[in-house]
């Protein structure tokens, strides 16, 4: 309990001057990202501004991952954009209220834990999917025109200058680190390139040309909906999956920090700070979102590990919206363009490419499905369930081919079936293969002794093997049955007589 009452990690060392610089940069980055994911769910770009503001907010403060940050996601936007287009902003405040609670009572109840249940060749093509749309992304950045007017490629010297910018920041973030790690090198990249653009009066596309942020303080808004239960019926289903992509994407970003910080957070905890967030910005004006792993990539690599830079990175986003909007306006997108591509390369898990050859076929297939998935659709909920649903039958399909039955005949004439291998759903009619019941001799034990029963189709493939040998007129022995499948076996067909030799004490895992 003592780590949820040390909220602010009090006890753990802190430099201040990298967490404030790291704090600094990450906001500079979430400006065009929140911009970009408010215009892709149809809404005004302030909405995603004041979510990153104070999703990054709590989720600093509260979360259980300090270095983490959050804010306005593409993963949400796409959800709710046809909410968006269908009933208005209004609904959506309404619907990141509600899926914040359903967020924060899954953190409640400790469901956090079964992100667990995610293989690690769904985490490396998640994390490699994620990296190839976030490069994808910054593609926009070397296209000039709108939406209504429609765009185009740029071309030349216009082309040039930006790919020069674009490389020196991409060169100062690889090269500064090898000279010194004392200031963040994303800060100093973005920095060297405005003043170049500014001092050379280079002619360039900036933070101004996508959207206007100047704005207020989040202000306090009770959605204007009509509370009735068709209200409930529209937004449940967008809540629903919104928490669900929320929770999903938040927690494979905490286990990706984990690895890289060998250091552990705690799921149930950030889940209910992500709920949290949520239901306080669908308050307060904004779109909601959960955890930007491209923006905790840039935070953990510039040496930041405590609260503070993600709080900072809230408190100096606020501050661009209130005060600070004309200078952050003439930002050059260049310099956060290198920024993004910097972060695809160093997400993107080289290592898992020298696994072709030497993982299973079918690990490579999901991992690689699993890429593909989150590329084509950008929706990183969906990709991770397909995977791990794969991953899942796989593993089904490949157990079920290992029961195995040794046979032998004592001096008595009773004839033994030693079960090796699982008995579950996938296994039943391969175990029912095994026996030759109009063949046994009047008495047959049964040995699980080197199996066990998972789940209740073992228990009927049981009931049924058994009802088998008693048309036959013979006595079946199960020995080394745990006493949860007897009493499953009993109630399942009390007229069947079966001796229970030895009990061990696992359980039938769907009786858990």
């Amino acid at each position: 309990m003592r780590r949820y009452i040390n909220l602010f990690d009090f006890k753990q060392k802190v430099d201040y001057k990298i967490e404030i610089l790291s704090g600094l940069t990450v906001a500079l980055a979430l400006v065009p990202e929140a911009i970009a994911f408010a215009m892709i769910a149809g809404l005004s770009p302030l909405t995603g501004l004041y979510a990153a503001f104070s999703m990054g907010l709590i989720t600093s403060i509260f979360g259980g991952r300090p270095g983490m940050i959050s804010g306005a996601t593409g993963a949400v936007a796409v959800v709710i954009v046809s909410l968006a287009i269908s009933h208005g902003v209004e609904y959506i405040f309404a619907t990141v209220v509600l899926a914040g609670l359903i967020q924060m009572a899954t953190g409640f109840l400790r469901l956090g834990k079964f992100i667990r249940l995610v293989p690690q060749p769904v985490m490396f093509g998640f994390v490699n999917g994620l990296a190839i749309v976030i490069f994808m992304a910054q593609l926009d950045q070397f296209k000039v025109g709108s939406l209504e007017t429609g765009l185009q490629w740029m071309s030349g010297m216009q082309l040039y200058v930006m790919l020069a910018l674009v490389g020196i920041t991409m060169f100062i973030i690889w090269g500064l680190p090898r000279i010194t790690k004392k200031i963040p090198a994303s800060l100093t990249a973005i920095l060297v390139v405005i003043a170049v653009v500014i001092g050379l009066d280079i002619d360039t596309k900036t933070v101004g040309d996508i959207a206007q942020i100047d704005g207020s303080f989040p202000p306090f808004h009770i959605p204007d909906i009509p509370f009735t239960w068709e209200t409930l019926t529209i937004i449940f289903p967008y809540a629903l999956i919104v928490a669900g992509v929320g929770l999903i994407e938040s927690l494979l970003t905490l286990n990706l920090i984990d690895e890289i910080t060998q250091t552990r957070g705690w799921g149930n905890k950030e889940a209910v700070a992500q709920g949290m967030a949520n239901t306080i910005t669908g308050f307060f004006s904004g779109m909601g979102g959960c955890a930007m792993i491209g923006q905790s990539l840039i935070n953990i690599s510039s040496g930041a590990r405590a609260r503070m830079s993600g709080i900072v990175a809230a408190v100096m986003l606020l501050v661009f919206i209130m005060f600070g909007s004309d200078l952050i306006e003439q930002v050059p997108m260049a310099a956060l363009t290198g920024l993004m591509i910097m972060v695809s390369i160093g997400t993107f898990e080289w290592a898992s490419l020298k696994t072709f050859g030497k993982m299973p076929v079918m690990d490579v297939l999901v991992m690689v499905i699993v890429a593909l998935v989150t590329v084509l659709l950008h929706n990183l909920a969906l990709a991770v369930l397909i995977g791990v649903v794969i991953s899942a039958l796989v593993f089904a399909w490949e157990n079920a081919t290992r029961i195995r039955a040794r046979k032998h005949i004592d001096e008595k004439g009773v004839k033994y079936y030693e079960i090796y291998g699982p008995l579950f759903f996938g296994s039943v009619q391969a175990f029912g293969d095994k026996f030759d019941v109009k063949n046994d001799p009047d008495e047959v034990v049964i040995d699980f002794q080197e199996s066990r029963v998972a789940d209740m189709s073992g228990i009927e493939a049981l009931n049924r093997l058994t009802e088998r040998y008693l048309q036959e007129g013979k006595k079946i022995h199960l020995k080394h049955l745990s006493q949860d499948c007897r009493r499953l076996l009993a109630n399942a067909d009390t007229l069947i007589d079966v001796n229970i030799i030895e009990d061990p004490s696992y359980k039938v895992i769907s009786d858990i």
